[in-house]
């Protein structure tokens, strides 16, 4: 219970407006080594409650302890711009009752605005990683008063290229602040160099880990031949399955946006997001996709890590995700806080192998499912002939090779039974080439 942990009132009024009562596995461990200002290494499932396990304890701080004169207090790095929004919305719902205020520094938007809002304090920035640096080549910020950094979702960083960028961050922040690290493997290659940099003497916390089956969430696959066909599933998923809403992932932009007006011209109230809309397009579809104006998104990897929407009960991966950690993040936009959910994934042949790969990862077969009317031609792999080959096996196979060759031979000699061999006309070694080597040779008579 909330109630049961040494925060301050104004949070748990808050908390209470809410209507948050319980505290998830990863809340209860983490929140009280955070109050008591270890550093953490920690790693739990998407969906898991980690944002208020790392903004609770940072609020408390600034609470119990007021700085006014200082500069910023705490900076949170997140992967993705929609990722920012979440952890804002939230950080700004924890601190309603009380005067912190924070901002949010991502790209696509104007950066001498984001300039303005330095100017102003804030105790708390929520930023990604490569527009923040940009604001520190120019000065625009420092973080010599910072006392907590949070790094969430950090093997996403490392996955999207922020690793040099993070580094160079943490290299500027206090070196006496709190550092907190969220991540849904704390084994991924490139996490060691930031954990020996950033980090001092940390707890580690597993409550579990990215390849944990989400028990919650019904994990089917259904068997493409190709995209025509994909997009006749979809549409006939999207018009009989019963849900709230529909996330759908596409590995394309362009697949993206073409599957979006496909939708709808099967009267779907589809949206689409992806790489190339601006930062307004992009808001303005997740609120419509937040209201239930729009209950299709559509979408690429860059949403995996970022949505957080109440009500996805569907996720359809149109297009198989290039790796397991990439699936288990798409899947984890539903099921969330142990709510039910389904993730249909399509696969054709030229993906079989992928999916099977994902399985062997997840330690979990998909369950198989036909759309009825709609079933394809591809049926699966067919069965192959074990590989290994035992000393019998290959003795027998040397023999029958021998037995062909030898029949091969004996049946040459068949056909040229009763045939006379032409007499050879390569001249001996040392005799003279103008001579025939045949005894009874006679030149030719001369015309008359």
């Amino acid at each position: 219970m909330f109630s049961e942990l040494a925060l301050n009132d104004r949070l748990l009024k808050a908390i209470t407006k809410l209507g948050f009562e319980k505290t998830t596995p990863v809340q209860a461990q983490a929140i009280p080594l955070a109050l008591a200002g270890k550093d953490l290494l920690v790693s739990a499932k998407t969906g898991s409650g980690k944002t208020a396990a790392f903004l609770l304890p940072s609020l408390h701080r600034f609470l119990e302890n007021p700085a006014p004169d200082s500069g910023t207090r705490a900076l949170i790095l997140v992967p993705t711009r929609e990722l920012a929004r979440q952890v804002l919305k939230q950080c700004s719902q924890f601190a309603d009752f009380t005067n912190i205020k924070s901002t949010m520094i991502i790209g696509g938007e104007d950066f001498k605005f984001q300039k303005s809002q330095f100017r102003k304090n804030p105790e708390i920035v929520i930023a990604t990683p490569g527009r923040l640096v940009e604001h520190l080549d120019a000065g625009s910020i420092d973080f010599k008063d910072l006392e907590v950094l949070v790094l969430d979702e950090a093997d996403r960083m490392l996955d999207m290229g922020f690793v040099e960028d993070v580094m160079h961050i943490a290299k500027a922040c206090n070196n006496k602040r709190q550092t907190l690290l969220f991540s849904a493997t704390l084994k991924q290659r490139g996490l060691e160099e930031i954990i020996g940099e950033a980090l001092n003497e940390p707890e580690k916390l597993i409550l579990d880990t990215h390849k944990d089956e989400h028990s919650q969430i019904r994990q089917q696959a259904v068997l493409a031949d190709d995209n025509d066909h994909k997009d006749k599933l979809l549409a006939t998923l999207l018009e009989n399955e019963t849900y709230n809403k529909a996330l759908v992932f596409t590995n394309k932009k362009v697949q993206a946006t073409r599957l979006c007006g496909l939708m709808r011209y099967k009267n779907n109230r589809a949206g689409v997001l992806q790489g190339d809309l601006s930062q307004e397009e992009r808001n303005h579809v997740m609120s419509l996709f937040r209201n239930g104006q729009v209950n299709v998104l559509i979408a690429t990897d860059v949403a995996a890590r970022g949505i957080d929407v109440d009500g996805i009960d569907l996720v359809i991966n149109y297009d198989m995700p290039r790796n397991g950690d990439d699936y288990i993040h798409r899947i984890g936009r539903t099921g969330r806080a142990d709510s039910e959910g389904v993730a249909i994934s399509f696969v054709t042949s030229f993906e079989w192998n992928l999916k099977a790969a994902i399985e062997r990862y997840l330690r979990h077969n998909f369950e198989k499912r036909t759309i009825k009317g709609f079933e394809g031609k591809f049926k699966g792999p067919k069965k192959l002939k074990s590989s290994g080959k035992s000393a019998g096996a290959k003795k027998f196979k040397q023999e029958k090779k021998g037995e062909a060759e030898k029949t091969k031979n004996r049946l040459r000699d068949k056909k040229n039974v009763g045939k006379r061999r032409k007499p050879s006309t390569k001249p001996e070694p040392g005799s003279n080439t103008h001579k025939r080597s045949d005894a009874g040779f006679e030149p030719p008579k001369k015309r008359i």
